[in-house]
C-alpha cells in the first residue's frame, strides 16, 4: 500500500520544481490529477493509483531508483565534491535529488556501481556480515603466479590487526603486465591494489564487473548508464 503524498510535494519530488514553484503551478490549473484540474497544493494522492499531468505531460511517481552505472575513471564515488564530477551527477535522467553510491570505487578504477536512493538495499549489500562479492578485472605490474593465488586464497594482510577473507585470484596472462580476475568479499579503502601491493605488484588498471548478483552491462560505455531491470533488482533483493 501506498503512503498517501500532497501533489505539490509528488511534483516536487520529480523534478518539476522547487516546492513553490510547483505551488504557483497547481494554482495557475496546469496540473490536472485523474483528468481533472487542480488547483489545491495540499490534496493527497495516492503514488500509484493517481494519474497525475503537468501541462499535458504525464508524470509517474518513483520513489525509489536504480541505475547501473559504468563509472568512468576520473569522477569520484560522492554525492557532492568542490573539486571533481561525481557519478551521481553523471545519472542526466533521475528526477530524485538523493541519489547515492552504492560503496566506492576510486577516482581512477572503472566500473559497475551501482546508484541509488534506497537505503535498505545499500545497507543490506554493504553490511560487512553478508560478504557480498565483488569480482574486478585487473591489468597488474608484474608476474602474477600460482603463488599469488594461494597466498589470496588464504587472505591477505592489509594491517596489522585485518587479514581479508580468501579471496579468488584467475591468472587470464602472466607477464611482465598479468591481466587476472579477482574476487573480493569485503571493501577495504584501496583494497584491491593494497593486496597486490603486499604481494609487491602494482595495480595499473582497475574494473568492477559485479556485486553480488548485480553484473555490469558491457554494452555500458564508460560513463554510460541505464535503470537496472526488474529481473536484476529482484535478484539484489533476494526475490529470486
Amino acid at each position: 500500500m501506498s503512503t498517501p503524498v500532497r501533489l505539490d510535494k509528488y511534483l516536487a519530488d520529480m523534478g518539476i520544481g522547487t516546492r513553490s514553484e510547483v505551488k504557483s503551478y497547481i494554482r495557475k490549473g496546469r496540473v490536472e490529477v485523474n483528468g481533472i484540474v487542480v488547483k489545491e497544493p495540499d490534496i493527497k494522492l495516492d503514488t500509484v493509483k493517481s494519474e497525475v499531468y503537468f501541462d499535458k505531460e504525464q508524470i509517474t511517481y518513483e520513489s525509489t531508483e536504480y541505475y547501473m552505472l559504468n563509472k568512468p575513471a576520473g569522477v569520484v564515488s560522492a554525492t557532492v565534491d568542490n573539486h571533481c564530477e561525481t557519478v551521481v551527477e553523471l545519472i542526466k535522467s533521475s528526477k530524485n535529488k538523493d541519489l547515492f553510491p552504492v560503496g566506492r570505487l576510486d577516482k581512477d578504477t572503472e566500473g559497475l556501481l551501482l546508484i541509488t536512493n534506497d537505503g535498505d538495499l545499500a545497507h543490506r549489500l554493504l553490511s560487512p556480515k553478508k560478504h557480498v562479492p565483488k569480482v574486478y578485472y585487473a591489468q597488474i605490474k608484474g608476474l602474477v603466479t600460482k603463488e599469488d593465488v594461494v597466498k589470496f586464497k588464504a587472505g591477505i594482510k592489509l594491517e596489522e590487526d585485518f587479514i581479508t577473507l580468501p579471496a579468488q585470484l584467475e591468472i587470464l596472462e602472466a607477464g611482465e603486465v598479468s591481466v587476472i580476475k579477482v574476487t573480493i568479499y569485503e571493501g577495504k579503502f584501496h583494497q584491491v591494489k593494497r593486496m597486490f601491493e603486499a604481494v609487491s605488484k602494482e595495480v595499473l588498471y582497475l574494473k568492477r564487473l559485479s556485486m553480488g548478483e548485480l553484473e555490469l552491462d558491457e554494452s555500458l560505455a564508460p560513463g554510460e548508464y541505464r535503470k537496472l531491470t526488474e529481473n536484476e533488482l529482484n535478484k539484489l533483493k533476494g526475490n529470486e
